[in-house]
């Protein structure tokens, strides 16, 4: 009996190392197999339109993603996949991919996202679905461009969804030193950024990790310690996937996001311009879902919150919700107070 008991342990031990070194593996984990078509191009940038296979919903999604990351964790894979889940709940869903930029775009501003791509990105899906209004669904700094874009948009916005979306950044709990140095002028990044134009995405990875997990060995323990379970394993390599593969940001960028937002904060202080048009936080009038997850150390709540005091929108709510910064798109399905709130007003 204690031989067959030994014997079960080094199947499992085996299995769980099995698991553990596949994060080595040659062949990388396939993601973003929801059924899509490119229906717009431009540059770098592809606009996807998402059919649902059961469309309920008049309203369509337009989603916005960081600058800094590929927007596959919205779509990981089958049962893993954001995406997958709004087309399930019957919503047709565009999300507006700006690609990968290379040293040619070293000049792009924050300002050509928004002339190039997000604004001609809604209209298309606009037209695309003949809908009247868009629901615009932003996550952590494509969030900030959403809230922005729905404050200069000339096209309909019915409700804007802000998922752990850095708005107010007059504090910075995590390297404030730092922040403040740059604040006083103390630490000036412009001539490093201007040497290297675009920013690679080796400094984007450094710069999250030093922010977010300085001694980074915690996912590794994590996987080591279920590797044993094929589902757990085919998840953790999927996730890891993406917050490996940070991409390039164009230094032009860079430098309109640290003093236009981090240095001056003019996004809430009502101070901002794109392309020399007011984006006031008052113009928002769309319906207003916030939220903010209890453990999120790239994007604490104080810094979410405070848009709900400058929008004039008379529907607004913020939520705090327990998880971590990217629990929320990693479910594989609709939360449920997402999904009430978004039923209600599409």
């Amino acid at each position: 009996m204690a031989n067959h008991d030994n014997y079960k342990i080094e199947l499992e031990e085996a299995k769980r190392w099995k698991g553990f070194l596949s994060q080595w593996d040659d062949q990388k984990p396939k993601v973003g197999q929801t059924p899509k078509e490119a229906i717009w191009r431009k540059n770098k940038a592809t606009l996807w339109h998402y059919p649902s296979p059961n469309k309920q919903f008049k309203t369509p999604l337009y989603l916005i993603y960081s600058l800094i990351n590929e927007p596959y964790i919205l779509d990981l894979g089958p049962n893993m996949s954001m995406i997958e889940a709004f087309g399930k709940e019957g919503y047709e869903v565009y999300l507006i991919d700006f690609g990968i930029p290379g040293y040619e775009d070293k000049d792009m501003t924050l300002d050509d996202y928004f002339t190039r791509y997000i604004q001609p990105g809604a209209k298309r899906a606009l037209s695309h679905s003949k809908a009247e209004a868009l629901t615009v669904m932003g996550f952590c700094l494509g969030g900030t461009l959403a809230a922005i874009y729905a404050a200069i948009a000339d096209e309909p916005i019915k409700n804007l969804v802000l998922l752990t979306t850095p708005v107010d950044f007059s504090n910075v709990p995590v390297l404030d030193k730092w922040a403040e140095a740059f604040k006083h002028g103390s630490l000036d990044l412009e001539p490093a950024i201007d040497a290297l134009g675009l920013i690679p995405a080796s400094a984007i990875w450094a710069g999250m990790r030093l922010v977010t997990s300085p001694i980074y060995f915690s996912p590794q323990a994590s996987l080591l310690q279920k590797s044993y379970d094929d589902n757990f394993v085919e998840r953790w390599r999927r996730f890891n996937m993406w917050a490996e593969g940070h991409i390039p940001l164009p230094g032009a960028t860079l430098k309109q996001l640290l003093n236009d937002l981090g240095k001056e904060n003019k996004l809430i202080n009502n101070k901002l311009k794109i392309n020399n048009k007011h984006a006031s936080l008052k113009n928002i009038k769309a319906n207003l879902l916030s939220i903010s997850t209890t453990y999120d150390r790239l994007v604490p709540e104080e810094q979410i919150k405070p848009i709900m005091k400058h929008v004039t929108s008379k529907d607004k709510t913020h939520l705090s919700i327990e998880g971590g910064h990217a629990s929320i798109a990693l479910t594989g399905k609709i939360p449920d107070y997402l999904s009430s709130w978004l039923k209600d007003r599409s």
